[in-house]
């Protein structure tokens, strides 16, 4: 190499290698929009589709074992022991007033841990996780739901047709009625 020649200093040829880098380098990509999600648990109480924000669900429990529990109300199903810590389990549909149909194969329990309650809430169906695009989302709430649910929603998401209501743990959680579980 000649002194005069441009790869004679290492800046000089790095700087040639960036030169022809960039004649021969493919476009970046457009920068595409980033749309803002909402994910959440989706489930099932008889033909309502519901989801809960994915932070205030704890867990998913297979239906377990039971303790009874005197004088409480008929929705509370009993006391359960999930890993040494008891967990009283609820069948949300008795508790908003319908008539709760009995634990099937594809029952589950949300385990919330909620403005300091710790419970378990029988569900007819866990329909996994569910994300939404922020513009799916609506403030009215879901036709279909009726009755005592609706006093936990908080709007609801629409996606493909199918209104997805947004039941929210934590005000189940500060309700006094979910509260009082003695007869």
């Amino acid at each position: 190499m000649s002194p005069s020649s441009p790869h004679s200093h290492p800046l000089l040829l790095l700087r040639d290698i960036e030169r022809r880098s960039r004649q021969h380098a493919v476009g970046l990509p457009l920068q595409v929009e980033v749309k803002q999600t909402w994910s959440g648990v989706a489930f099932r109480l008889a033909d309502n589709h519901l989801v809960a924000a994915l932070l205030e669900v704890r867990e998913i429990l297979t239906y377990p074992a039971l303790a009874p529990v005197p004088g409480a109300k008929d929705w509370v199903k009993g006391i359960a022991n999930v890993r040494g810590n008891l967990l009283p389990i609820i069948n949300l549909q008795s508790y908003l007033g319908r008539h709760g149909a009995l634990a099937g194969r594809r029952s589950r329990v949300l385990v919330i841990q909620q403005a300091g309650v710790f419970a378990g809430l029988v569900v007819d169906e866990v329909l996994g996780m569910k994300h939404f695009l922020e513009e799916e989302y609506r403030p009215e709430l879901p036709q279909a739901v009726e009755g005592a649910a609706g006093d936990y929603l908080q709007g609801c998401y629409v996606q493909d047709g199918q209104g997805w209501g947004v039941f929210s743990m934590h005000r189940l959680a500060q309700s006094p009625a979910f509260l009082r579980v003695a007869n």
